[in-house]
């Protein structure tokens, strides 16, 4: 039987950072029909319909008339805020809000305010309103009693499932004539509005019994929008702790603001900060911008329920409410202790700084330490083996485990398993928080190179005439015995490309192919070594590059590429990339400064008054003294005036390749 065929559009895909649309396949969005896993509504200033005119301005009135039409009950009371133009109320305004069957409450600083509503008002709404508008059984009918009753119209707004309104008092002379009411009316001059969301999607893969749950929110921002940043409100119910993630999905050049209150796995796309956390701006990542890709990138990340996915407009606020139908326990040990802060703060903390990196064999955490201020009193952290402890000093903590160690499990496609557990003390009282977290396996090749046979303490030094040893290794979890290394080459400037390895046979002279150890968990692995030797007279390069491909069967899929500094043992490091002729310019350069320096030395001393040739010291120090001189500073010796030794040549410095000795 030979090797199984594997598309090669899924791995072009995943090498590319894409998720494979196939994977979307068994999952079709439908509307949620039964109870609604979230409470969506977002901000907005375009309204079904709506108009403004100029025809109120020479009667007596403003007049704003808003008719709400609803999908489903409102969960909560209608909220009508009504807010003063540049008249400051001295103009007498007429609200007519049309809402069968629902309740509101009304709120306005301007005390001659005209109600005229057909809802409940609640006990805030202080004043009594008018008389109920007519009933009336289209818009038109409306639009032409208003005309009747108050001789003109400043704005008209149809809405749907408001759950507040935002209204701004004021006319405009420059609006039209007549208010004729048009499909998807922007009304940002007068009005705001948060509306309910009910065109909620979800869907799940036939094939899993998954719990792990994803809520996909999509803007559909037009390119003349001006919105660029959006503040997200989140909630979920009292001590829930869901096993899910948010995704949020944007242009690239959004900004979101996030105020959460429950910790969630988060997905962001353009950048994000944590308002009530950090004050940093966190870069995101580039998500797919469309609804299979989107849905294909969830079940990447093995959360194979689409509890929710909505696609709304671009908007400046978005509030989310996650519906407690499930409601799991806390990981969490204590020994009981009175705790100020909110209880899953540690999660939102290490959630947002994602301290994890992960390579196909081994896990690093590396946490900032003042990022971890908000959680006061943190003294130890370790993973799920607490033998596995992090080193920490003033900045960091820092941990660095084998995948195989430290209780990590790999039961996942492509991901490690592990926990974080957070040791806090608190007036000597000393209680645990441990926070699940994935850890992603980069579909890649990874390359080693070792000194010795014992594949240990990897280094990028190659050292000419020694054997060095290479190691190259994927996790590819869809048929991994399929993978096969392709080739591997050494290229260095100046010299030909020499061929290592081909097909998993030496190519090259010096080379052998090495057993590797058996694969686990979907690991594959190749070992060779080989001697880097360069002919007599040849030149000896400063780096090198180790170039190697993988793929399956006949398609390279895989490439990685490694650089090297290319050593030579017998000489020194200083002269690294100078040739035999360049070393022995150097020197012949600094014993002839050395000489000249002498010589010029020499001269001075020589021709300074009172000198005498051949004069020992005792006679020139009887012999008398004529006149005064200033003693010359390259005399100014220990009191002998023998002429100086010759110094020592200068050494040249290693300043880089090519660079010039430096005198001092």
């Amino acid at each position: 039987m030979g090797p199984r065929s594997v598309p090669l559009l899924p791995l072009l895909l995943a090498l590319l950072g894409r998720p494979d649309p196939g994977r979307a396949e068994g999952c079709d969005l439908q509307p949620v029909a039964a109870e609604t896993p979230i409470t969506l509504s977002y901000a907005t200033s375009t309204v079904p319909r709506g108009c403004v005119s100029n025809s109120s301005m020479d009667t007596a009135h403003e007049v704003h008339v808003l008719s709400v039409k609803w999908s489903k009950a409102s969960p909560v009371p209608l909220t009508v805020t009504v807010t003063p133009g540049a008249d400051a109320c001295r103009r007498p305004a007429v609200l007519i809000l049309l809402c069968t069957r629902c309740s509101a409450t009304i709120t306005s600083p301007c005390s001659n305010l005209i109600i005229r509503t057909d809802a409940h008002l609640s006990p805030e709404t202080i004043r009594a309103p008018n008389p109920e508008p007519p009933m009336v059984s289209s818009e038109g009918k409306l639009l032409t009693w208003v005309l009747d009753t108050y001789g003109g119209i400043t704005s008209y707004s149809e809405l749907q499932d408001p759950r507040r309104v935002q209204l701004h008092l004021g006319e405009d002379a420059r609006s039209p004539p007549e208010c004729t009411p048009q499909e998807h009316f922007n009304a940002v001059l007068h009005l705001e509005t948060e509306v309910f969301f009910h065109g909620v999607k979800g869907c799940s893969r036939s094939d899993t019994q998954s719990t792990r749950a994803a809520h996909i929110i999509h803007l559909q921002s037009e390119p003349s929008s001006p919105i660029r940043e959006v503040n997200l409100s989140l909630s979920c119910p009292d001590n829930y702790v869901g096993n899910q993630i948010l995704i949020l999905q944007s242009k690239v050049n959004f900004t979101w603001s996030l105020f959460l209150k429950c910790h969630i796995q988060l997905m962001v796309s353009g950048s994000y900060k944590m308002v009530s956390l950090f004050p940093m701006l966190f870069p995101g990542e580039l998500l797919p911008d469309t609804e299979q890709d989107l849905i294909a990138k969830a079940f990447e990340k093995n959360y194979s329920v689409i509890a929710s996915y909505s696609a709304i407009p671009a908007s400046t606020h978005i509030s989310l409410e996650i519906q407690g139908h499930e409601v799991v326990e806390m990981p969490v040990t204590t020994i009981p202790v009175v705790n100020t802060q909110p209880p899953d703060l540690p999660h939102q903390v290490l959630l947002t700084l994602k301290p994890w990196k992960c390579t196909d064999e081994t896990m690093e955490i590396v946490i900032i330490r003042s990022y971890l201020e908000p959680i006061k009193d943190v003294v130890n952290i370790t993973l799920r083996d607490i033998s596995c402890q992090a080193e920490k000093n003033a900045t960091h903590f820092m941990l660095k485990s084998p995948l195989n160690h430290c209780g990590t499990s790999l039961e996942g496609r492509g991901y490690a398993n592990n926990e974080l557990i957070l040791s806090l003390a608190k007036d000597a009282v000393l209680r645990s928080v441990r926070v699940g977290f994935q850890c992603e396996i980069p579909r890649e090749l990874f390359l080693r190179l070792f000194p010795t046979a014992a594949f240990e303490a990897p280094q990028t030094e190659l050292e000419i005439n020694k054997e060095a040893f290479v190691q190259a290794s994927m996790r590819w979890m869809d048929h991994p015995a399929d993978l096969q290394l392709k080739e591997c080459w050494l290229v260095a400037s100046g010299r030909e490309p020499v061929l290592l390895v081909q097909g998993g046979v030496a190519r090259g002279a010096g080379v052998v192919v090495l057993e590797g150890p058996p694969s686990s968990h979907g690991r594959k692995i190749w070992r060779f070594s080989f001697t880097y030797t360069i002919p007599e007279g040849g030149h000896m390069p400063f780096s090198a590059i180790l170039k190697c491909k993988a793929g399956l069967q006949n398609d390279t899929i895989f490439e990685k590429v490694l650089e090297v500094t290319v050593k030579d043992a017998w000489r020194p490091l200083n002269y690294r990339g100078l040739g035999l002729p360049a070393v022995l310019g150097i020197t012949f350069g600094a014993f002839l400064i050395g000489a000249l320096l002498t010589a010029g030395l020499w001269y001075i001393y020589s021709h300074t008054p009172g000198f005498q040739h051949g004069a020992s010291l005792g006679e020139q120090q009887h012999q008398p003294q004529h006149r005064q001189h200033p003693e010359h500073p390259l005399l100014h010796q220990q009191h002998g005036l023998t002429p100086p030794g010759r110094p020592e040549p200068t050494q040249p410095l290693a300043n880089g390749l090519g660079d010039p000795p430096q005198c001092h």
